[in-house]
């Protein structure tokens, strides 16, 4: 081998050792922040400015009501999941889980996912569940009124803690002075075991019902207004 080709290849050999170091170096800086397992009890997935657009968490650090960043306590959530939040910081919709057997050997589970109207509750949601025998599963369509759950919420931070008789009173007010909200599609399962599509008005009444009994029996029911059959299949 003459002398330019024996420089050629220690040239060649240079280079692909650069090369081959430099595609090293980039894979493992690349890498630098990959974990292959990591145990955590609350995540919170935030814009670069700070607000707020997620919260994966368990049961224990599971938080209350958030409304534009600030946190309200929850009446009754005692679950792990993960919370969906608008561009404002307001929950918008989330996924709970969660599922148990009692010292008697009882179950319990359920799960649910959900996507809330703005300022409102949900108007989608998927649940399941359990509870001893009784088990249940639907897909659910609501209306919800136009007042901003805000003001519900406002409510109930400030009656916290009084009285049952006076938190009743107060709520009926509440209740009075503002338009409720209407499921308009149930499609699922019941715990008696029939199964039904349920289509309902604006004021929540079921008017076409297509049910598969607990027997296996099929039928669609047309009904009016106040609950009466008009119409039925098989006739």
């Amino acid at each position: 081998m003459n002398k330019s080709q024996r420089f050629l290849a220690v040239y060649s050999g240079i280079l692909t050792a650069v090369f081959a170091v430099t595609v090293l170096a980039g894979a493992t800086k690349a890498r630098k922040n990959a974990f292959e397992e990591i145990d955590v009890q609350r995540i919170n997935v935030v814009e670069p400015d700070g607000t707020l657009r997620m919260i994966i968490s368990d049961k224990t650090r599971f938080p209350g009501i958030i409304l534009k960043g600030k946190e309200y306590p929850h009446p009754n959530r005692r679950t792990a999941g993960v919370l969906f939040f608008d561009d404002e910081s307001t929950e918008n919709g989330g996924l709970i889980f969660g599922g148990s057997k009692d010292k008697d050997g009882k179950v319990s589970s359920g799960g649910h996912l959900s996507f809330d109207r703005y300022h409102q509750d949900q108007v989608f949601s998927i649940d399941a569940g359990e509870n001893g025998a009784q088990r249940s599963s639907a897909l659910v369509v609501t209306d919800r009124p136009d007042w901003p759950i805000d003001d519900l919420v406002l409510l109930l931070t400030r009656i916290r803690g009084v009285p049952a008789d006076q938190q009743k009173v107060e709520l009926s007010k509440f209740q009075a002075n503002h338009e409720s909200s209407q499921q308009r599609l149930y499609l699922g399962r019941s715990v008696d075991r029939s199964v039904s599509l349920k289509l309902k008005d604006p004021e929540g009444r079921d008017r076409i019902v297509i049910e598969v009994a607990p027997d296996g029996s099929p039928s669609i029911r047309m009904l009016d207004q106040n609950g009466k059959e008009i119409g039925r299949l098989p006739g």
